[in-house]
């Protein structure tokens, strides 16, 4: 058996968690043949224990022959000295299998938005889902998901989630009021970020979805230190300074080793579609040009052009160079932006809306 053969072998072992192979992870460093041993060498950017073990036996199952000794190594991924990451098994009240943060490295790119529907697509799909709105400066849903209640304690002073469309709910706004305005400073930012796991009793959930604040600073640092992620996701738009956030946001969540999971472009394009009516049958070569640019014209005189507001290809580039995939392309939807003002998910309002399609693909690559 040669290195490809192998790596052919590893692609059809998915991470623990994930319907992902540990090859397109990126885990896998070298593959080494030396005579009749076989040594792979693993990185694997998670704190938790278990996992890592089980995908050690699980590549051990898989490969184990007679033919050759095999062996298996996990590099050591030390965290920078400016990481303290002795907290990452903070209490979660209840039973999470799954914890997976949305962040973007600045505000306005529609972060919430694809939280939102994501958690959606994951509960639509048959899976026990949460959504935990942590940003504290501004909470967006009680407004995106239409709640407008404060949520019930238990007997234990526990905090019980808001529960609607199937979702277990929390965000700050449904404490505060969203209309309170917060000028709080970090710390206490992060410590009111603890308590919503802590006191909020999650139960059993398949994923625990995080909106994240927007922003790469101490704040979002310490929630990811203290949280046990399972893997992140960073939202962007194509133009070149939210693409630079990216960047940042990345190597914030290497520096506390969660998985990278990909990349979602927001706004990518929009979709123009219509149709040329002519009065005259008798002018010939019609041509519809749209900013100097000639449109295809079918044969009944419909078109469709996709209309790109900042560039092409910026999200898929910036998903190469940190070599993990481009879960999706979110398009510029008049019908998204309406379904969070009326306070439902379009993958709940409108399922086969193609929008919805891109949220349900990108809910099945997550999926175990």
């Amino acid at each position: 058996m040669d290195k490809n053969q192998i790596l052919e072998q590893l692609k059809q072992i998915n991470y623990p968690g994930f319907n992902r192979d540990v090859v397109s992870f990126g885990m896998v460093k070298e593959v080494v043949i030396d005579k009749n041993i076989v040594t792979i060498i693993l990185a694997i950017s998670s704190s938790n224990e278990e996992k890592k073990n089980q995908l050690v036996q699980e590549i051990s199952d898989k490969l184990k022959t007679d033919n050759y000794e095999l062996k298996i190594k996990v590099l050591d991924q030390p965290t920078r000295k400016t990481v303290d990451t002795s907290n990452k098994d903070a209490n979660v009240e209840g039973n999470i299998k799954n914890i997976i943060a949305v962040a973007s490295g600045k505000g306005g790119v529609g972060k919430s938005t694809i939280a939102l529907n994501l958690a959606a697509a994951l509960s639509a799909a048959g899976h026990k889902t949460g959504l935990l709105d942590l940003d504290i400066y501004g909470p967006s849903l009680p407004i995106t998901m239409g709640v407008n209640e404060n949520p019930a304690v238990n007997d234990q002073q526990k905090i019980i989630p808001i529960q609607k469309d199937n979702l277990k709910l929390m965000s700050f706004g449904f404490i505060s009021g969203n209309q309170a305005p917060v000028v709080w400073r970090g710390p206490l930012v992060a410590k009111m970020t603890e308590q919503f796991f802590k006191d909020v009793v999650w139960g059993d959930l398949d994923y625990l979805i995080l909106d994240l604040p927007p922003g790469t600073g101490d704040v979002q640092l310490t929630l990811s230190q203290k949280i046990p992620l399972d893997g992140a996701i960073i939202v962007t738009t194509p133009n070149d300074i939210a693409l630079t956030d990216v960047r940042k946001g990345a190597d914030m969540f290497n520096k506390v080793k969660t998985p990278l999971l990909g990349v979602i472009e927001n706004m990518s394009f929009m979709e123009i579609n219509g149709k040329v009516n002519i009065s005259d049958q008798k002018i010939p070569d019609v041509e519809l040009y749209l900013n100097n640019k000639k449109i295809s014209l079918n044969d009944d005189m419909s078109f469709s052009h996709k209309f790109h507001l900042f560039k092409k290809g910026g999200g898929l580039n910036e998903s190469k160079r940190l070599e993990i995939p481009l879960l999706g392309e979110i398009p510029y939807s008049e019908d998204l932006m309406k379904s969070i003002d009326k306070g439902a998910p379009l993958v709940f309002s409108d399922s086969s809306h193609p929008v919805s399609d891109i949220f349900i693909k990108i809910a099945k690559s997550l999926e175990q």
